[in-house]
This record gives structure tokens, sequence and C-alpha cells, in this order.
């Protein structure tokens, strides 16, 4: 079984409504990422320094050596960067989500004290600010393990959130897995929380960001004063708080860091930008916590039988009717490389359609003659599929007077004669007058353009059917 595990589609063409609280237009996360204790640093058992997210140009790990340029910096953040961001948020009233790296907080108790008097979230950066890139599972998953000890010994309570940022491919599944956290945010796939199954976990998502992040203070491209910071924040602000004027109400993560938007010429953006959000009606400052507590209670997860999931045989069950009497479609389809995009009706569609157009002539003529005709000798036997039976009442062909079930006999096998198929239309796209001229116009065709009309005709059925019981 060929499976493809990203997912492209999300909440789809029409994501939920997020309901705010309040009626809130968008609701705005503020993330300060408290790292300064935790990164590389041969005195923390690393073997080498720091050279990630800092001023110095051109940064590289020191093996083996301490760096103290880079170790002032990291200072500066827990030193005076933080204290200015606290006053900053506490005298505005606005509360913040911490991405606490555990060993950093072990080593900063006056910023977690002031933290938790300040009513913020202290959520969970990892045990370590280093890269999990190359990091064998089994480690990963006992610094998870011990990261969340040490967090509840420091802090008081252990995290209700993560995200680890330097992660691996296995963080999201580890994480998941404790199902110790209420959200985790180590994803940058979306402008909503969502769902995500890990085995019998529902996990909820809530995704973070690297763009409108002060991390490209120290990044190239990337902002170099504050009003390049101030004017994407605005702007990114400003796209959202319109679609939520329009019912479609986002997210908007901020990503920032003690270290880099604490100094006094950059903080100044961060500021302008808050005083402009303020000035709005219906925006809603949350901790990722009292997102996380909302989408739960108003948006709970609903697991369906996903196609990309079901074997051949609980595949072809639900799914070989799909195209009249034709179960080899749905064969075929289930060994295309399916994966969650394919769970919609759309998706599914779209599979189906794939094989169908793939398939040689004989067996696309095979598939348009396991049509029945319309209005004729099996719908008033009642001899009809359920899906059939459906779609033709759907535009009244089984009411029809006596005179008009005389015209589409007429029709059907003036048809039929002429192009060695039956004449082919979704119903439900159309009322009993649209396929009587459809039919009149459709018979003068060519059977090369009415062959292809009428496979066209095929797709089109099978997504209306697929829509009524996929999302």
């Amino acid at each position: 079984m060929n499976r493809y595990p990203r997912d492209f589609r999300g909440h789809g063409p029409n994501p939920p409504d997020a309901k705010w609280p309040g009626g809130a237009k968008i609701a705005v996360s503020l993330v300060l990422n408290y790292e300064e204790g935790g990164e590389n640093n041969i005195l923390h058992g690393d073997g080498q320094s720091e050279a990630f997210l800092s001023d110095i140009a051109g940064a590289a790990p020191w093996p083996g050596m301490r760096h103290w340029n880079m170790e002032s910096i990291y200072d500066y953040g827990a030193r005076a960067g933080f204290w200015r961001l606290h006053r900053l948020f506490t005298q505005m009233d606005i509360p913040v989500t911490i991405y606490g790296v555990t060993s950093a907080l072990a080593r900063n108790p006056e910023q977690v004290a002031a933290m938790k008097a300040a009513g913020w979230e202290i959520a969970s950066h990892g045990l370590k600010w280093v890269d999990h890139r190359d990091m064998p599972e089994e480690e990963e998953r006992r610094q998870i393990a011990e990261s969340l000890r040490l967090h509840e010994e420091v802090v008081g309570e252990p995290p209700r959130g993560w995200y680890t940022g330097r992660c691996s491919m296995n963080t999201v599944r580890l994480t998941a897995e404790t199902a110790r956290l209420d959200w985790i945010s180590d994803t940058y796939d979306d402008d909503l929380p969502y769902w995500m199954e890990a085995g019998d976990r529902d996990q909820l998502v809530i995704p973070y960001t690297l763009e409108a992040n002060d991390m490209r203070f120290a990044t190239a491209p990337g902002y170099i004063e504050g009003e390049q910071f101030f004017t994407y924040l605005k702007d990114s602000f400003d796209t959202l708080y319109a679609e939520g004027q329009q019912g479609r109400a986002k997210m908007f993560s901020i990503g920032l860091h003690c270290r880099l938007i604490g100094r006094p010429g950059k903080i100044a953006g961060l500021k302008r930008f808050l005083d402009y959000a303020r000035g709005h009606e219906g925006v809603w400052f949350p901790r990722r916590i009292d997102i996380a507590r909302h989408w739960a209670a108003t948006h709970p997860h609903k697991r369906i039988e996903r196609p990309s999931r079901m074997t051949k045989d609980r595949f072809v069950e639900r799914f070989g009717g799909i195209v009249e009497h034709s179960p080899w479609v749905a064969e075929r389809a289930w060994a295309l490389e399916l994966g969650p995009a394919h769970d919609s009706a759309t998706g599914l569609a779209n599979a189906l359609h794939r094989v169908l157009r793939t398939a040689s002539r004989d067996e696309r003529l095979g598939v348009l003659r396991a049509h029945p005709d319309l209005a004729g000798k099996l719908a008033a036997a009642k001899r009809l599929t359920p899906e059939s039976t459906a779609e033709q009442a759907s535009a009244a062909l089984d009411a029809l007077t006596d005179e008009e079930r005389a015209t589409f006999q007429r029709l059907n096998t003036a048809y039929v004669e002429k192009h060695g198929f039956p004449f082919i239309i979704a119903v439900r796209d159309n009322t009993k007058a649209s396929i009587l001229a459809a039919f009149e116009t459709r018979i003068g065709n060519d059977t090369d353009t009415e062959f292809a009309t009428a496979c066209g005709q095929v797709e089109r059925i099978a997504e209306l059917r697929l829509k009524d019981i996929l999302p």
C-alpha cells in the first residue's frame, strides 16, 4: 500500500469559523522564546558553542570552546531584554506564552517567578536549545520525558504546550504520544489550529511562525530595523483582520526572543504594532493554552473512516459502487499514492478519475454501458442501484407523465443505436427540462465527442456521490 503522509488539504476550501470569544475577528498569539542558559555550551555538556540566532554575523560553532561574545549576547536576553519585554507586556496587560527551554528555566529563577506572577503560560521548548535533526528517536524520547519532569520541578506545574523548534522528523509524533500536552506547535502549516491523530491520541496542533518572528533580525534576508518588523506585522494583521471581518477569523502568531526583540531599537517596532493592534475592535490577545481550550470546546475532534487508511477490501466495499457497476475502478484507485488529501470527496474523486482517464477505451466503454437508461425499463422495474434511484428521483424522473416517459424511451433508443452506449448526464446538476434539452442536443454529436462527454459526466456523477459520504 503506497501512502503519502503529508497533508496538503488541512481545513480545505471552507475552514471552520473560529468563533473566538466575544466575536473577536483575530486572535493574536504572542510567544516569547526563553532560551538563555539552554543553548549549546560546553558548560552544559555540549561539544561546541552556540551559533544560532544572534547578532554575530556569520557565527559558527567553536568545537570544545566557550564563545564569550555569543554567551554575552544570550546573557543580554536574560539580564536586560527579558525585563524590558516584561515591563512592556505587563504595562499593556497583554498575556504571552513562554516557550521555555527547561534547562534555561532552571538557570533563571527570577525570570520564572516574574512569568508566573504575570499569569503567563510557560510551555516547554524542550530540554535544551539544540538541533534535534540527527538525534536518535530513543534519545529524543528520553529528553522529552526529562524536560516534562524538570519543567514541573522548576515551574511547579507541568507544561500544557510544547514547541521544540529545531526538531527532528520524530518530534511531533513523540510529543503527541506523551498524551500530556493540550497543544503542540512544531508546525507552520496553517492560520488556524487543527487536530492530528497520533495512534489513539487526538492531539491539538497550534501552528507557529518563522516569518512574523524577530529571528529575521538575525537571518538574511531579514529585518534591520524596528520599523521593518512593525510594517510586516501590521500588513499581516491587516490581512487577517479583514478576513475576520468577512467571517473567516484567523490566528496570528508572533515569535519573539529576549536577546533579539529585547534590544531598544527593535522593541520600538513591536510596541508600535501592539499599539496599532489594540486600536482595533475585536482583537483577542490569548495565551496559547487559551486558544487550545477554546478550540477543544468549540471544535472538538471527530474521527472519520479515512479512505487513505482503509484496507483494500474495505476500500472496494465502500467505494466500489461509486462508478456504476465498476468496482475495478476503486481497486485501481486504492493502489495509487493516496494520502490525507484523498480523504475528502474532491480528493478521492480525483483518484477515481485518474483510473478512468488511464483505462483503455474498451474499459471506459464498459463503464458507460454499465449505466442505466434514464427513466428506462430498469427504473420502471425498480432495479436501479440505490444511487441511481435517488439521482433519477432528484429530477423527478420517477414521476413522469406517459407522454414524458415515451419521449425518454424514444430518445434512449435513438441515442444507443447511434452511439452504442446509454445517454449519461449528472442528473443532480439538472432539471427534467434541462436533461431533455441536453438529450436532444447531444444525440446529434459525433460518437467520439459524445464518448468524451459521457466519460466527463461519469466523473461528475462519481464526485457528487462521494460528496454525500465524505467531507
